[in-house]
């Protein structure tokens, strides 16, 4: 049962959160909507993909964020010749003690930003396999747990772009969420040549929330209650994925979890203890579209994955939360309550 000073820790957390946003669209103007994913997957214990062309900000985005929190940051250029050693670390054998000691690489930071990803080979990239998915990393047979809260935010250009790799299927799969930041508004452009023609704002950015009050705010939305009826409708998107003759791949188990926890984190940030259909709905394509593969006969038709979800979205009954009979309301539990 949630207790009185659980919903009140809530607020505070939420309060934190808050800042973090207000100081990250600081930075990036005229995309809040693309702010509050980001923080929703930070929440959620997830991984970030942002996806897009050349100069739209996508390292920006994620400086601005792992600046806005008091906390260690590591980034990494992916580029054609790094080694996975670069990024794991290496065992170096030393002289004096005349014993191997293990010097950690880029991973070992609790927001990791990987710049244009899908430049360094697939071999490179199936190094973050294990610290993403499981965060720890094993080097001759030693396993080193990553330091909590632990983030990556990684940047990728399009698969047209010259001199990219295609991102494995099993990497894809461990990305929370995919955002693509798109052009600015001529408004927004005209705005960021006023605050970015002199100097850049990453110069002014202070942080607005210490690594801890992450890890407290992660544990506060862990607590977020989540109805049979809305865990009911995320299966029921993720297994209609699986069954489409557009899709050659459909969502994974992992999917249908990190589909769940987004829920959740985005109901924490709205201010409430239980998640709706509706944070379920919003987050559908982000989560799901970029672990789909669509078959070749809808690429030549040019059928989006993104697409497809929609569809998905439309075609897919949606639990009745309007009516205080309705499944939902009976199973929240007691005391929950909109903050």
């Amino acid at each position: 049962m949630t207790t009185y000073d659980d919903r009140a820790s809530l607020t505070d957390l939420t309060a934190t959160a808050e800042r973090v946003r207000r100081s990250v669209e600081g930075v990036i103007e005229g995309k809040p909507e693309v702010v509050r994913l980001s923080l929703t997957v930070l929440l959620a214990e997830g991984h970030l993909l942002i996806e897009d062309v050349p100069g739209v900000g996508k390292t920006m985005l994620a400086k601005a964020l792992a600046r806005s929190i008091d906390c260690s940051v590591r980034r990494i250029q992916f580029t054609p010749d790094l080694l996975p050693s670069d990024i794991t670390g290496v065992s170096i054998f030393d002289q004096q003690r005349r014993d191997f000691e293990f010097k950690p690489g880029a991973i070992f930071a609790q927001i990791v930003i990987g710049d244009e990803i899908n430049r360094a080979s697939p071999k490179t990239q199936s190094a973050l396999l294990e610290s993403m998915e499981e965060r720890q990393v094993t080097i001759d047979g030693q396993t080193y747990e990553l330091p909590s809260p632990f983030m990556v935010v990684a940047t990728q250009n399009p698969v047209e772009m010259e001199g990219t790799y295609p991102l494995p299927e099993a990497q894809r799969d461990r990305f929370m969420a995919r955002v693509s930041i798109g052009y600015p508004s001529a408004e927004a452009e005209l705005q960021m040549l006023d605050v970015h023609g002199g100097v850049s704002p990453l110069d002014d950015l202070q942080p607005v929330a210490h690594a801890h009050d992450i890890v407290k705010l992660v544990d506060a939305v862990r607590t977020v209650h989540v109805a049979d009826s809305v865990r009911r409708y995320a299966v029921d998107l993720v297994a209609a994925t699986r069954n489409h003759p557009d899709l050659r791949l459909g969502a994974s188990p992992r999917a249908t979890l990190h589909l769940l926890r987004a829920a959740k984190a985005s109901a924490a940030l709205s201010g409430r203890e239980f998640a709706l259909p509706d944070d379920v709905q919003a987050l559908a394509v982000a989560v799901l579209a970029h672990r789909l593969l669509p078959t070749a006969q809808a690429q030549l038709n040019r059928r989006t994955a993104e697409a497809v979800v929609l569809e998905i979205l439309q075609r897919t009954p949606v639990p009745a939360t309007g009516q205080p009979n309705s499944g939902y309301f009976n199973q929240q539990p007691p005391g929950a309550r909109r903050l």
